[in-house]
């Protein structure tokens, strides 16, 4: 999770167990807005066989329906599901097993993706093959419940460092911004809340604990663009106070980054119905 970064350091800040292991979040975001109740990303799922999950020891006690049920909601709820990208940790829940196959999990919804990224997760390369698992991504297509954004909307070229953005996703004023170091065209979702620009950061900044230029994903296909994305966005961010919610970190649910003399540091962690 941490790429070159020695152990000697990141144990510091994500302390390790008897087994090397650190612990996770697969956190997703509810956005509710009028008739349209979006969820971005969908952790794991659970239809992978015992092997599968003997590699990742889930463990904990919150689950997607539970957490959707809290707040009086049901998976045919869900109008729209925008996955960042097709990695099995973050769209394994988008599929069900059933006795006769597989089959969406939220049957009422349109799925989003882009078609870049679709493509690179269908035509894996050997490095990333085993984050795309074809049962997590072909019957979303079989199902003609997937959509791609970059159909839709208002699609802004990038400029230098600036990703390129594609404007009016699934509602007025929601984009998405795309970035290329982690995994082909990677969508971090952007929407205004309570007056602050909110941004889903998905795997460009897992955690806090990945502020420091360096401390990249060994995950990362391309730790460089990843590097010169995040100092990009981290000063952007910095200077517009936005709020970043992470997928990853297991403590901290949002931050504000701020700017300091050693460079843009997170800032204290948060709940985001705190704001």
């Amino acid at each position: 999770m941490f790429g070159v970064v020695p152990k000697t350091l990141w144990n510091k800040v994500q302390p390790a167990d008897e087994n090397n292991l650190c612990s996770w979040a697969m956190r997703c975001l509810l956005i509710e807005d009028g008739e349209k109740l979006i969820l971005v990303d969908n952790g794991i799922g659970d239809k992978q066989d015992a092997k599968f999950f003997s590699h990742y020891y889930l463990h904990g006690s919150d689950t997607l329906d539970s957490s959707l049920a809290a707040h009086g909601f049901h998976r045919d709820d869900i109008t729209d599901v925008l996955l960042t990208h097709l990695h099995f940790d973050h769209c394994g829940g988008s599929i069900v097993r059933t006795a006769s196959g597989f089959a969406p999990a939220f049957r009422n919804a349109t799925y989003w993706s882009h078609s870049r990224h679709w493509d690179w997760a269908v035509n894996p390369n050997d490095r990333e093959k085993a984050s795309f698992l074809r049962e997590n991504i072909l019957p979303i297509q079989e199902s003609g419940q997937l959509h791609f954004v970059d159909t839709h909307g208002g699609f802004t070229p990038g400029v230098g460092a600036s990703p390129a953005t594609i404007s009016d996703v699934i509602l007025p004023g929601m984009s998405v911004r795309l970035v290329e170091g982690h995994t082909a065209a990677m969508m971090l979702p952007q929407l205004s809340y309570k007056d602050r620009t909110l941004v889903f950061v998905a795997d460009l900044l897992p955690s806090i604990a990945h502020f420091p230029m360096a401390w990249t994903m060994a995950y990362d296909m391309f730790p460089l663009t990843s590097m010169t994305e995040k100092r990009a966005f981290l000063d952007e961010a910095a200077a517009g106070g936005y709020v970043f919610f992470f997928e990853h970190d297991p403590v901290n649910e949002c931050c504000i980054p701020q700017a300091t003399e050693k460079g843009v540091r997170p800032g204290k962690g948060f709940r985001l119905g705190e704001i």
